[in-house]
């Protein structure tokens, strides 16, 4: 069996993830860009708070001790940052074009797909019981994200860029995660993230209304309108990416992506769960297909190609 405690990690992921999508949801009133700029902000303070913290503690990994290193670091940060960047700009202006919750979900996790078709392109080799769980996965998601026809329409084109953009980032993570610090590279995907976020949300968000910025710091003046975006940014940016890229280092990306793509299915029991919205009998087989394709993948491989 593949190393369960790194497979947690990423499950946990999924699960802060998909858990996610509520509060993206909230967050379209003030703008697609708004919400994702601020979210990647405060998501960075904490970030580089707890790198030094950690420094403190004498606990830090791999910090980067000669310009190098250091040259590395941000150059693996910024790379992932542009993926980053335009992975969730992508995903929230799809969910703002009117995209349901379900098919952006599907969409947005096509990267399970891109993950290793690209790996080929790198010259690396995904074996058939994962090309297997790939198909798998992409069926269970199908059953249950899809509740009706499946038509193609804009935001169906900006969703795909999405998950093209996470299946970069997936790829760059498994570059360069095992050669530097964890947090900081965390910590500047999510300040690149931000600052190329702030682009679009002056020229866009607030362009098409100056009170624009005004609803929003209207909207999170109200406490419990906070919740939702610190849920974003703390649990999702912050926590979540993180994990990513720590149990990144030791699984494939391409087994790493079919175990993130759960999220679909812990938003769909999410859901089922607080919002006591139904399961229907073809979402609960979908879970099961997606649980099935994920078990046998995590089943005799190599830590590391």
């Amino acid at each position: 069996m593949a190393n369960l405690g790194y497979s947690f990690l990423l499950v946990l992921a999924a699960f802060i993830w998909g858990t996610t999508f509520v509060a993206q949801a909230e967050g379209n009133s003030a703008g697609p860009f708004v919400f994702t700029c601020v979210r990647n902000f405060v998501a960075t303070f904490l970030l580089f708070g707890l790198a030094k913290i950690l420094d403190k503690a004498g606990k830090s990994r791999r910090k980067p001790k000669s310009p190098a290193e250091v040259k590395k670091l941000w150059k693996a940060g910024v790379l992932c940052g542009i993926a980053l960047a335009f992975g969730t700009n992508f995903q929230q202006l799809g969910l703002y074009l009117g995209c349901s919750a379900g098919k952006s979900g599907f969409l947005t996790t096509c990267y399970i797909v891109l993950v290793p078709v690209l790996s080929v392109f790198l010259g690396k080799k995904i074996s058939p019981k994962n090309w297997f769980c790939v198909g798998l996965t992409l069926a269970g998601l199908y059953l249950l994200c899809i509740k009706e026809g499946f038509s193609v329409q804009a935001s169906d084109g900006v969703l795909l860029l999405c998950a093209l953009s996470f299946a970069i980032q997936i790829l760059i993570i498994d570059r360069f995660g095992a050669e530097v610090d964890n947090v900081r590279l965390s910590a500047i995907q999510c300040l690149v993230a931000c600052v190329m976020s702030s682009i679009p949300m002056i020229l866009v968000d607030m362009k098409h209304s100056l009170a624009g910025l005004y609803s929003a710091l209207e909207v999170y003046s109200h406490g419990s309108a906070w919740i939702p975006l610190l849920y974003a940014a703390v649990l999702s940016s912050g926590v979540a990416f993180t994990l990513q890229i720590v149990a990144q280092n030791k699984i494939k990306p391409t087994v790493a992506s079919l175990l993130m793509s759960l999220e679909s299915v812990f938003a769909v029991l999410g859901g089922w769960v607080v919002l006591n919205e139904r399961l229907s009998l073809q979402e609960g087989i979908g879970c099961v297909v997606m649980a099935v394709a994920v078990i046998l993948a995590q089943v005799n491989f190599s830590k590391k190609r």
